[in-house]
């Protein structure tokens, strides 16, 4: 069983977010099912899904945080840890894995300082393993938001986050 990794960024949820979550949960709890479109609905909001964002869901459809909490984990579609606002994925597939992507995400959490599937404390850069993203022929590939990075070495790294910064 794999370990469920919480962020260590502080929740920085606005008033405005809540009032349009409440709002939207208000015309969701009516439904049958409604927690899944509650997490989607929660997730286009923060971005996440957060012990407190998921404190108001339990609140507003009357469903306990562990239930939440067990869908939330479930499905691959919800994260419980913010994204940066740069998203460097780096393709784990075995083409890249062979041809060193492994090496290129040791430099990336080198430099970052956060390990893959975290973000910087200032929700900059968000690290994400990936598996396969179609591109094996320029393995090992990364991709910076939705630029795509081909051919990618250790020694390209800190170029990569300064072309990104």
């Amino acid at each position: 069983m794999s370990k469920i990794k919480l962020t260590k960024v502080p929740f920085s949820g606005t008033a405005k977010q809540e009032k349009e979550l409440r709002d939207k949960l208000a015309t969701i709890k009516k439904m049958d099912g409604a927690l899944m479109p509650a997490l989607q609905a929660a997730q286009d909001i923060y971005g996440y899904l957060p012990a407190e964002v998921q404190q108001i869901i339990s609140e507003e459809l009357d469903i306990s945080l562990e239930e939440i909490f067990g869908v939330a984990t479930f499905y691959s579609q919800f994260s419980l840890n913010p994204k940066g606002n740069i998203e460097i994925s780096i393709c784990m597939g075995t083409a890249c894995y062979v041809k060193g992507s492994g090496e290129v995400l040791d430099k990336f959490k080198e430099i970052l300082k956060i390990d893959a599937g975290d973000c910087t404390a200032d929700g900059k850069y968000g690290l994400v393993a990936t598996r396969c993203i179609g591109c094996c022929g320029l393995a090992p590939v990364l991709t910076v938001n939705d630029k795509v990075y081909g051919k990618v070495t250790v020694s390209d790294v800190e170029k990569i986050i300064e072309e990104n910064s």
